[in-house]
């Protein structure tokens, strides 16, 4: 009996943890996940531009850039400064490209979200949470809404370029899009044809999105949001500031209603002192 047994369990086990591998590749949400950005790599399409993925063209061994597809920073970088507590004015440091937010610009309460457009939490959250918030905070001037960029595998990465290289008028439509339709693009490999699926659907030609693939301005633009994001104390997605107050895990809408009631709270209470 028992050596009838330990066959099954084994390919049970097998088939179990096969499973769970092919889930941390495609959804992993965690800033430092090796084995997504390793698949990712492995993964690279034929023909692919090899800009749009960071690889250099040179068969010499030299370090590499700081990119918005590699999930670890180089060793060359050696350690990170992180600031622990920024101030508003160092959270709110932009870089070349501009800042997409929602809501007014003089809004009382600033709230960022980092995110990773393969990240599953970050699709539940802009499906269940978002509408809510928006309502509430956002539309009715409480709150400006910020996305930030931090792409976690070359999947993302590839995505993010998409979504920068669409007019700005149609971003947060398309940043959605990516979101909603994860299962149509996002996979173990790099599936620039899928990407692009959803770009068009906001009008973007295949030929502008060949080209910002290979647009190193944007490129390194999207380098310094995720760099500066890591030095911020971002670790993952989605991650949130709440003013200048890091947020490291997801937020349901009660939680960001206490969150962002207590910082409109401290603003009315200085607003009657003064």
């Amino acid at each position: 009996m028992g050596a009838w047994k330990f066959p099954s369990l084994t390919r049970r086990f097998a088939r179990t943890g096969f499973g769970l591998c092919a889930l941390l590749v495609v959804t992993g949400c965690s800033g430092d996940n090796k084995l997504l950005a390793t698949s990712a790599i492995d993964g690279k399409p034929a023909g692919a531009p090899s800009s749009a993925y960071g690889l250099s063209n040179s068969k010499q061994a030299e370090p590499e850039p700081f990119n918005p597809f590699n999930d670890s920073p180089p060793s060359s970088y050696g350690r990170r400064e992180v600031l622990t507590n920024p101030s508003i004015g160092e959270v709110m440091k932009v870089g070349a490209l501009p800042e997409m937010s929602l809501g007014r610009a003089n809004a009382p309460v600033t709230v960022i979200k980092y995110a990773s457009l393969t990240c599953p939490h970050c699709r539940r959250f802009q499906a269940n949470v978002f509408p809510v918030f928006k309502r509430e905070y956002i539309d009715t001037g409480k709150v400006r809404f910020i996305i930030r960029e931090f792409p976690i595998g070359r999947s993302s990465g590839n995505a993010t370029i998409a979504l920068r290289c669409a007019p700005q008028s149609k971003y947060f439509d398309l940043y959605a899009r990516f979101l909603s339709q994860q299962g149509r693009w996002v996979s173990q490999n790099v599936r620039l044809d899928n990407i692009f699926k959803v770009a068009s659907q906001v009008g973007l030609s295949r030929a502008k999105f060949d080209a910002c693939l290979k647009n190193q301005d944007l490129i390194q633009g999207l380098n310094w949001v995720k760099d500066r994001g890591r030095t911020l104390g971002i670790i993952g997605t989605p991650n949130f500031f709440i003013q200048n107050k890091l947020v490291k895990k997801v937020l349901g809408i009660d939680d960001l209603r206490a969150l962002v009631d207590a910082e409109l709270g401290v603003k009315q209470n200085i607003a009657v002192a003064n």
